[in-house]
């Protein structure tokens, strides 16, 4: 059960007054808080996401999501089931195919939460994480202690919640008008329906107040690996009218000498990150032998190593490369360098270096037989 297909409707339509604004666009740990839930479904193996967004939120939503692939973003309600029920008719899917429902405010979800709740729901209609309340609870009234209510059998529900698909249409259509409903489990325990209770995470807390981030902070902190890796490529000179180098065209009176257009920065730098994701390095995905590569951008390189980090919920964070030659002077064109980078990669331009330095001579660099390129990646896992 836990290895079937399934789909999901992420809710990040509200407005997030409590927490001091649109909390699912604030950055937690170097990416939006929607955007954590969302990749950690797609790596569960999500057929489709389904982002429920506020109205007016395209362009910003658009902008957090534009890589990722298998997910549509749908305009919410004025209320969250409203919002859900919009991502619910975004949907096609069979009718009895799973659709797990998450709110993109509780951002710490992984791929082993997903796969459980899969698996709990055989035979009921429904499944959800929660957590047994531990403290004393109280009833206040003016400011006083009114009662002590019993925790006994008392749970702190969670998502994502998981529902055949049909079940849950069929729930909402049948739930009463005027009433709003908290979460999903409500609406189908309301119809009749059984909801299993699975051993929920404290990391699923929900972002509500502004004090909650510095938690979520800490905790995302804990999830990350952070992996370096080197490249090295070297190239000889020869005859010719320009170079590629970091992805910039520069008027010269030789040409580098490859397979592709030989661009050594750009070779160095996709070899450090494949190095650091442990993925091998530019041969492996792109063999010289192989016709089709003869010629080719390596742009097209570095951004296939970006996105093989992307791929696993990782990020690039740091690019830097040291071009070593004697000719072409580098420093007219190292801004323009870093801009490329930084365009292929998908980074900030203060997040690409280029360096660029000779041998007084020495070597073969030092003597104009070729370029040399060294470069490191810095990633985030």
């Amino acid at each position: 059960m836990s290895e079937q297909t399934f789909d999901a409707v992420v809710v990040a339509a509200g407005s997030g007054s409590r927490a001091g604004g649109a909390k699912q666009w604030r950055p937690l740990a170097g990416k939006p808080v929607a955007r954590w839930s969302v990749e950690a479904l797609l790596r569960a193996g999500a057929r489709r996401v389904i982002v429920v967004i506020a109205p007016g939120g395209e362009t910003q939503a658009g902008v957090v999501f534009s890589d990722l692939e298998r997910v549509s973003l749908v305009e919410g309600g004025a209320t969250r089931d409203r919002s859900v029920r919009n991502g619910l008719e975004a949907l096609s899917s069979e009718s009895d195919a799973p659709v797990l429902v998450h709110d993109a405010a509780r951002p710490l979800l992984k791929p082993e939460h997903i796969r459980t709740l899969l698996a709990a729901l055989d035979g009921v209609d429904g499944a959800m994480p929660a957590l047994p309340v531990a403290d004393t609870l109280k009833r206040g009234e003016d400011g006083l202690i009114a009662d002590t209510v019993s925790r006994e059998g008392l749970w702190r529900a969670q998502t994502p919640q998981a529902f055949r698909r049909s079940t849950l249409i069929a729930a909402y259509a049948r739930f009463p008008e005027g009433e709003a409903p908290t979460d999903d489990a409500a609406v189908v325990e309301r119809a009749g329906g059984r909801v299993r209770l699975i051993p929920g995470d404290p990391r699923l807390m929900k972002l509500t107040y502004p004090e909650d981030f510095a938690m979520a902070e800490a905790l995302a902190g804990q999830t990350r690996r952070v992996r370096v890796g080197q490249g090295i490529d070297a190239h000889r000179w020869g005859p010719g009218e320009a170079v590629w180098l970091c992805g910039v065209r520069i008027d010269h009176d030789q040409t580098l000498i490859g397979h592709s257009d030989a661009d050594a920065g750009l070779h160095a730098l996709t070899d450090a990150v494949l190095g650091a994701l442990g993925q091998g390095d530019i041969g492996d995905h792109f063999p010289p032998s192989d016709p089709q590569w003869k010629g080719a951008s390596s742009d097209r390189f570095l951004a296939h190593a970006v996105a093989l980090v992307r791929a696993v919920g990782g990020q690039v964070a740091h690019l830097d490369v040291t071009l070593i030659c004697e000719r072409p002077k580098i420093k007219p064109h190292r801004e323009a360098m870093r801009a490329r980078i930084a365009e292929i990669a998908g980074l900030a331009l203060d997040a690409v270096s280029v360096k660029a330095t000779t041998t007084e001579g020495m070597g073969f660099t030092g003597r104009g037989e070729g370029l040399l390129a060294q470069a490191v990646a810095t990633i985030e896992l």
